[in-house]
């Protein structure tokens, strides 16, 4: 018959195992949370400063602190804020304090100074954005403009369509036959397109070379 101190002994190494997988993941986390990532710039409100870019960047360094408060992360972006953009953010907090909410505030922020101008630019950018023989690098810079010009549907398929070349476009129209449902289902029917013609492209000059290298033996 066991002893207290054997069942004890058992019941502990149980909880120890049972416990091992949920502290495996907060000594992951803590390794995680202490990865660190330069702070955004300062945010002076004019209209000359790029908020759109600006905000992702403050969006993603508070991606790394899921656990902040809102009161915190309101007072972090005020430190950020400088001349009319602090005055800004001063009168939010006179306004409304420790009622104000981090959902609340962002929306306001952006709201007062989303960039329409910028979006118009970014249109403009993706309008000019070429396909120069490589889908992953066109689409990679192609994400950036797309978040910022709020470009979707027909107006974002459009604008890839008149980038590619009439190999890419011919091939997804072969392979695809149906309507895409959304952007991301166009998007990587693109993507998987643009790699197959690229390989295409690479051995067939492959093959020129062999063949050319073989013609300048036999003579």
């Amino acid at each position: 018959m066991l002893t207290p101190e054997e069942i004890a002994m058992i019941v502990g190494r149980g909880i120890a195992v049972a416990q091992a997988p949920e502290r495996l993941a907060n000594e992951a986390w803590i390794h995680i949370s202490r990865l660190k990532m330069e702070n955004p710039g300062k945010f002076d409100g004019k209209s000359t400063t790029t908020f759109n870019q600006w905000w992702e960047a403050v969006t993603m360094y508070l991606d790394l602190y899921p656990e902040t408060i809102d009161r915190q992360k309101i007072t972090w972006v005020g430190t950020l804020l400088t001349e009319t953009a602090l005055v800004w953010h001063l009168h939010q907090y006179h306004e409304l304090r420790d009622n104000d909410t981090w959902a609340n505030y962002s929306a306001a922020i952006r709201m007062e100074y989303r960039n329409e101008r910028e979006a118009t630019d970014a249109q403009l950018n993706l309008g000019q954005l070429k396909y120069q023989g490589s889908i992953r690098a066109y689409l990679t810079e192609f994400q950036v403009p797309t978040n910022f010009a709020r470009a979707t549907g027909e107006a974002l398929r459009e604008k890839v369509n008149l980038a590619m070349p009439d190999a890419l476009l011919d091939m997804r129209f072969a392979h695809y036959l149906e309507d895409f449902a959304d952007d991301e289902g166009f998007l990587q029917a693109t993507h998987q397109v643009g790699l197959q013609v690229e390989k295409k492209k690479a051995l067939k000059q492959a093959r020129d070379q062999i063949r050319t290298g073989a013609a300048g033996s036999a003579t």
